[in-house]
């Protein structure tokens, strides 16, 4: 993991990075200032800069709310691929129709806890187990399917289909993050911006030196957090998942 997962810390240290990046550039200007016509000069430049950063993390703000909205989809269509698959298993014979049920039961409850976990090691367990209850819900369909290749069987099977492939999915769009390197280039313009910000500096002000890596730190940290889909304050809860499987209980 990285520190990407921990929305949180990004906040930190990119406040303490773009801090110290004011506080180089001002460092810069105190030993040559700069005469009206270079200020005129940056100014230009670090208005441009400041406009080509914001772009980018509006950009990325948009990137991260496209993925989270593309989680609570899946999360939707997973609950209702099981919901469904656990009403057509009415249509094979009752003994497995049974053992069926409990096994879809167990899979929602494993799916529950994929989604609210965020221990590693837990959800390693979860993934071992997700697996086993899969491949023992293929087999009992496919079983059944092979005794009765009938229209009926093969809309169970389709449906169980649906269950797996939806799970598959989900683990793929959780993994759908914003790559590492957009968020270096982002940085590192911010880094920019900052050092820019304290060379064109007039005078050392701790509000001035403080307010635009707050900022910034506080839109970093916005977008860490919802494209973090397990450590973040903003995260895709299991909503229908919780729902169905409390219909299934009763």
């Amino acid at each position: 993991m990285t520190i990407l997962h921990y929305p949180f810390a990004v906040l930190l240290s990119s406040l303490l990075l773009l801090w110290l990046s004011v506080q180089a550039g001002a460092f810069f200007i105190r030993r040559k200032p700069l005469n009206q016509d270079q200020r005129d000069d940056l100014t230009v430049i670090t208005n441009a800069a400041l406009t080509l950063l914001a772009l980018i993390i509006g950009f990325s703000f948009s990137m991260a709310v496209t993925r989270y909205d593309q989680r609570k989809n899946y999360e939707e269509e997973e609950a209702n691929a099981i919901g469904t698959e656990y009403v057509r298993v009415d249509l094979i014979p009752a003994e497995q129709a049974d053992k069926l049920r409990e096994l879809l039961r167990t899979y929602l409850d494993e799916r529950v806890r994929f989604y609210e976990s965020r221990d590693p090691h837990q959800l390693q367990e979860d993934d071992r187990k997700t697996a086993e209850i899969q491949a023992d819900m293929w087999s009992i369909v496919q079983l059944e399917v092979k005794k009765q290749p009938t229209p009926p069987m093969a809309l169970v099977m389709s449906g169980m289909n649906d269950v797996l492939n939806r799970q598959g999915y989900t683990q793929a769009a959780w993994r759908n993050r914003i790559p590492e390197g957009a968020w270096v280039l982002m940085v590192a313009l911010g880094v920019c911006c900052g050092i820019l910000v304290g060379f064109g500096s007039h005078h050392r002000g701790p509000f001035l030196f403080t307010i635009l890596p707050f900022v910034v730190a506080v839109a970093f940290f916005l977008i860490s957090d919802i494209d973090s889909p397990r450590f973040g304050m903003i995260r895709v809860l299991p909503q229908n998942l919780i729902r169905l499987s409390e219909s299934m209980h009763h």
